[in-house]
């Protein structure tokens, strides 16, 4: 069965689907092959040691750039700590560093490398 709840402008829907094995093979079908596949998984927490080497990884991205836009910084560190949601960390991270300043960019925030 598959629920679907929501609204439709300030119309509230709640529909309820049952879908035999028949349906759902149908389904499966019709779906691309990249969303028909079950999902990776996710890639393992680096261990203690590899976090301060990631760290001081991220600090030097900021450092050799100087100044360097959110989005970017952030598929960058994305990249280095094999995630999303590990780039993220970092960039948080970076936010409350004393040796970065992040200011209001035209399009997003800029993180500049202040040092020690």
């Amino acid at each position: 069965m598959v629920r679907i709840r929501g609204r439709i402008g300030d119309w509230p829907v709640d529909l309820s689907l049952e879908l035999d094995a028949e349906d759902w093979a149908q389904l499966a079908e019709r779906l691309p092959a990249a969303l028909a596949e079950p999902a990776a998984a996710p890639a393992p927490a680096p261990a203690a040691g590899a976090s301060d080497a990631l760290w001081q990884t991220a600090l030097q991205l900021v450092r050799d750039a100087g100044q360097v836009e959110g989005p970017q910084l952030l598929g960058e560190l994305a990249t280095l700590a094999g995630g999303e949601a590990a780039g993220k960390r970092l960039l948080v991270r970076l936010r409350h560093c004393s040796q970065v300043s992040v200011e209001a960019g035209v399009d997003a925030p800029v993180y500049r490398w202040l040092g020690a």
